[in-house]
Order: C-alpha cells, then structure tokens, then sequence
C-alpha cells in the first residue's frame, strides 16, 4: 500500500521479497496492543477526539475477534497472514484493515509513530511473553532435577573426567550438577528479560516527533518497565534480541550435555538408564532397537539455536545507525530459536522425571576401574602422615601393576601389595605408620569413598541434601518472581483493554 504510494506498482517477485508477513504471525496481538495504547494516549494528549478514539479501537476489537475464531488461530495461536489482506507486512495489514472499516479518520492512528518504533515495540511484546512462557518451563525442569536429586542421595554411580572413570558419586550429585546449571540459564534468561521489557514506543522512525506525545504512559499501558530513551537506539537496537538468543544457545548447550549423557546411559555399554517409551522410537528395520531419538533431537536443536545466534550476530554486526531493513531477517532466527528452546526444555523435563535408572548397575559400576585410588591415597595421608605426593605415587604405582585394574574388571589391592609399593616409594610400609586393613578396606569402599566428601558441594547425602533443600528455596523464589512479573504485566493490560 504505502510503496505504490511513493514508487507506483510494484512487482510480485519484489513484494514477496520485502515482504515479512509469514514472521509476522507472531507479532499480530501485540500490534493490535501497541495501536490501542497508543490511541488511547493521543487522545489523552488531544491528537485525536474521543469518537475517532473509540471507532478505531472497536475496529482493532472486531479485528482481533475475527481472528481468533478462525480454526487456524484456535489451533496455533497464530494468524493467516493472508486473511488480513493486502500489505508487505503485518502493520500495513492492520492499518489497512482499520482504513477500510472506519474510512479516512483512521488514518489518525498513525499519528506520531513509524513503523520503525512500531515494529520495535511488538517485537519485545510478543518475546516477552515467550520469554515468560520459557521461565515457566525452565522452572518446571529444574524442579524435575532436584527431586530426582532427594531420591537418589544414596544412589552411587561412578562420575567421569575425560569419559574415564574417575572416582564414585551419587546420582543426586550429578542431576545437582545440571540443575545449578539450569538455575544459571534461569537467571540469564530473567536479566534478558529485564532489558527486552522496555518500551521503544514514540521514538517514531528515530529522530523522535513533533506531536506532543507521552511515551511514559504507552510504556504503562503496556506493562513495560522502562522506556529504550534514545530514540535513535530504540529503533535500531536488537541486542536485546541478541542477548535472548544468547541466553537460549547456552541453556540449550547445557542441555544438550544432559541430552548426551541419557544418549550415552541408555547404550547397552553403560545401561544405566532406560528412556520411557513416549520418549523413544523403534529402528525402522531392526525391531529390538530403542533409540533415545528425543534426547538426540534435544542435541540436533542445540546446533539449530547456535546457527539462529550466529546468523543474528552476523545480520547485525556492521549495521550504521539507525533502521535498516536488514533487521528484518533477524526476526525469523529468534521466533524459531524460542520454538525449539521451550520445546526443549519440555521434552527434556518429560523425558528425564519418565526415565528408568538402573541403581544396581550403577552402583556396581561407582568402584570400576580403581576409581577408589584417589581416597586410598588421601587416607594415607592421613593416617600415615606421609605427603600427598609420595602416597599418589604409592597408588599409582599399584594400578600401574595390573591392568586388570585399569579395564575395571580385576580385584583390589591388598595389604602387602600396598606394603611393598609404600616401601619402594617411601622407604617405609603403610603399616609401620598405623594404617590397618580396616582402612584400607573402607578407602576401596565406594561408599565410605562418597560419605567422606561432605565438604561444602560435595556428594556425600548430608551435603546434598542441604544442597538440595537450598534450591527448593531458588526454585520458589523464581516461582515468585515469575508470577510478579506476569501479574504486573496482566495487570497493566486488562487496564489497557478497558480502554474504549
């Protein structure tokens, strides 16, 4: 519409290229928002009469009703583009809806606004309630783990650096280690919000405008928390989008990390665990296949989400001030990249609180491999007095001696072979120095190996289980902010949608 204004016809190859109305689906109910408030302040400040007020607004409501009576809208939540008629995107859609139903006065809903603070404001609209949503269900996840966590405080597993086994731990213990990263990727996503709820709205196309207007009341109608006060920067920045997708890249790394270690678990090598059948799929040739596809598609999506932050970060890095179209195309990246995080996270969650751990094969496997060796040394040191470094060198010299012990298969050492290899090292055997048979066989103890690691973030059930009660607290507190944050922004739209 506005193009064959200025330019004359135009061609439908070019149109379709301009055009970014299938992006826009997103943003429709947030632009029907953005138009009301800002009616309702240029009435308020004297732009526009009350009457051509209200008809431009009744229009924007039978707009919206219609919509949402469609099958499509009833299904996904999302508009045909299509059905709203002419126009390169979904603001001149609208527009030209608002035209046509209420004739020329409705052309005054444009007063004092670009589509350039416009498209601003309905972007961080329309994120911000993805960005809740995904707080919802990065909550729900974290919760998930950490009463995994309650359960299994005394259920021993072996931990690993480098794959290898290294030395044992609880269950509890790792799903711990995931959910503080979650409650980091919680936080990032609750800073990004901080900056993505902020109101561009009234910068017009960047230099501000003559009318005398009122960005701190569109900013309350609204529900944001602030306004992006530069009106140059309002309409130009998309770090805000940059920093979301950031905050989802890494949430989803970390999950790909959980993804990967179900995928590994689940091997007949390791068999520690056993997706649910909803999370699975069978071989399409070999009917005793169960493959962990959801978990291996959690880690596919990761790549996916990365590319959509790369692809953002490349669209914009070079870009002068203030719009350009390029910005655009950054749109598409963070709609789809929000798609597959929440999914993400609620597959993830499912999949974990469904999933089957074998405790027995696990707890068999905490002592594989001399993963005790470490204790064995330290106790030495304790007992005996000897330096750490002479009783590393004293146990890494009996697993050296058998490779039976390294492949995890084979027995553990005993007294004299731990006498003769201190006296070789040392010059003196362990049990010239007190140290019994009795230590020895606690040391090679998985379990003692694990109670005796109770310092501040260990695996030892005491320790855990403080750790645990201490992230029922975060998790409640994000509970809280959560809701506080959805209330003030409810709130200020039901003030907002009682305009008339």
């Amino acid at each position: 519409m506005f193009r064959d204004q200025r330019l004359g016809e135009g061609r439908k190859d070019v149109d379709d290229y301009l055009s970014s109305r299938e992006a826009d689906r997103r943003i429709f109910l947030a632009d029907l928002l953005v138009d009301r408030a800002h009616l309702v302040m240029l009435r308020e400040q004297g732009h526009i009469s009350g009457e051509v007020c209200s008809r431009i607004i009744a229009v924007l409501d039978e707009l919206q009703q219609a919509q949402q009576q469609q099958p499509q809208v009833q299904q996904s939540g999302m508009i045909d583009p299509d059905s709203l008629g002419g126009g390169e995107d979904i603001h001149e859609a609208i527009e030209s809806y608002v035209l046509s139903r209420s004739g020329p006065e409705g052309g005054r809903m444009h007063t004092g606004r670009s589509r350039n603070d416009e498209v601003a404001t309905c972007i961080r609209l329309a994120l911000r309630t993805e960005m809740l949503s995904l707080q919802g269900e990065q909550l729900s996840f974290i919760e998930t783990l950490v009463a995994l966590a309650e359960e299994h405080r005394e259920s021993l597993m072996p931990g690993f650096t480098h794959t290898q086994h290294a030395q044992p731990t609880t269950l509890a213990h790792h799903l711990l280690a995931h959910a503080d990263a979650a409650l980091r990727d919680l936080a990032r996503l609750e800073d990004a919000y901080g900056r993505i709820n902020k109101s561009p709205l009234g910068a017009a196309a960047f230099a501000s405008t003559g009318f005398k207007i009122d960005r701190m009341r569109t900013c309350r109608l609204l529900g944001f928390d602030g306004l992006v006060e530069g009106s140059m920067d309002a309409v130009s920045t998309r770090d805000f989008i940059l920093e979301a997708l950031a905050a989802m890249s890494i949430l989803m790394v970390n999950a790909s990390r959980l993804a990967e270690e179900l995928i590994l678990w689940s091997t007949s090598e390791f068999g520690y665990v056993e997706l649910d059948n909803l999370y699975a799929s069978t071989s399409s040739i070999m009917p005793q296949k169960k493959n962990p596809d959801t978990a291996e598609l959690a880690r596919g999506k990761t790549g996916s989400v990365m590319g959509s932050l790369f692809s953002a970060l490349s669209i914009c890095k070079a870009l002068p001030q203030s719009y350009n179209r390029d910005l655009q195309e950054v749109t598409p990246h963070l709609w789809r990249a929000v798609d597959w995080t929440r999914s993400t996270v609620r597959i993830m969650d499912g999949c974990l609180s469904s999933a089957r751990f074998y405790l027995e094969r696990m707890e068999r496997a905490s002592g594989a491999g001399f993963s005790t060796a470490t204790e064995l040394a330290d106790s030495l040191v304790r007992i005996t007095g000897m330096p750490f470094r002479t009783a590393h060198s004293i146990v890494g010299r009996i697993a050296a001696s058998s490779a039976d012990n390294r492949n995890g298969a084979g027995r553990m050492p005993d007294m004299a072979e731990l006498d003769e290899a201190a006296r070789e090292v040392a010059g003196y055997s362990a049990s010239e120095r007190g140290y019994t048979e009795e230590d020895l066989t606690r040391a090679l103890d998985p379990r003692s190996n694990v109670a005796v690691r109770s310092n501040t973030g260990g695996p030892a059930p005491l320790e855990t289980g403080r750790m645990i009660k201490e992230r029922r607290v975060l998790i409640e507190a994000g509970r809280a902010r959560l809701a506080e944050r959805r209330q003030r922004v409810d709130r200020a739209l039901e003030e907002l949608m009682a305009e008339r």
